[in-house]
């Protein structure tokens, strides 16, 4: 097969635009809510009071490295909040829209951001939610996740040392209802947008980070129990 007989390639040339089909639309598929949350599950409150002094952003940038080596070592609520504020942190308001660190295609944020707390000094370990709105942390599942999620990525060791684990699902509906299939472009830039700003914001705090694009995505998904509209697409480890 050669690439033009791909899925890939295929997907790329229906999802193409030119002058020729800027009128045409797909079948419509119906909005869904702009938020998920977690109103039953117990909360943690992460802050933001004032950002650290940190090194030049071109010296972040110039050491900025995958980095696999963790000592299992913990971070503070600060760290915490300071990675989640990096990823998704609410920066303006816009309308219906609160805009935020890393943009999105129409403003409409499909990314979800799931932590798995391996190794904290002031949150105990598990798998949380980041609620958006009132920049909180919903916890999911109580206990260490590390060996798990390593097994579900592959059996990559390194995810069981990592102090925190990142990981991003996509909730398709939010982008595809406006720019139909194309929109799946917009989602893996959205959420290269999002991991990119926790892998310089670690850098910045001295801590090291690593993505991972490797995972078995129908167990991922039902390790964190989300619905057929939503898959994890991407992760990052976090650690000292």
């Amino acid at each position: 097969m050669g690439l033009k007989e791909s899925k890939a390639y295929q997907f790329l040339e229906f999802t193409n635009l030119s002058l020729k089909n800027l009128g045409f639309r797909e079948a419509l598929i119906p909005p869904v809510p702009p938020f998920k949350e977690y109103v039953d599950a117990k909360k943690i409150k992460l802050s933001v009071d004032e950002f650290p002094s940190t090194p030049n952003f071109f010296e972040i940038l110039s050491k900025r490295r995958s980095k696999r080596g963790y000592k299992k070592a913990p971070l503070s609520l600060k760290e915490i909040s300071l990675l989640c504020y990096s990823a998704q942190g609410v920066t303006g308001v816009a309308g219906p829209y609160l805009l935020r660190t890393a943009p999105s295609a129409g403003a409409l944020y499909p990314i979800e951001t799931y932590l798995a707390i391996n190794f904290s000094s002031e949150i105990e370990p598990g798998i949380y939610h980041l609620e958006v709105r009132d920049f909180s942390l919903a916890l999911l599942k109580k206990g260490y996740m590390g060996k798990i999620l390593s097994d579900l990525a592959l059996g990559q060791a390194f995810l069981s040392g990592a102090s925190v684990i990142f990981i991003w699902s996509a909730v398709l509906s939010r982008t595809i209802s406006k720019y139909g299939s194309r929109g799946l472009r917009y989602i893996f830039m959205d959420v290269a947008h999002i991991c990119q700003n926790v892998l310089l914001a670690s850098e910045a705090l001295g801590l090291k980070a690593c993505p991972v694009g490797a995972f078995f995505d129908e167990e991922l998904n039902k390790f964190l129990e989300l619905d057929n509209g939503e898959s994890v697409i991407y992760i990052a480890t976090v650690g000292k």
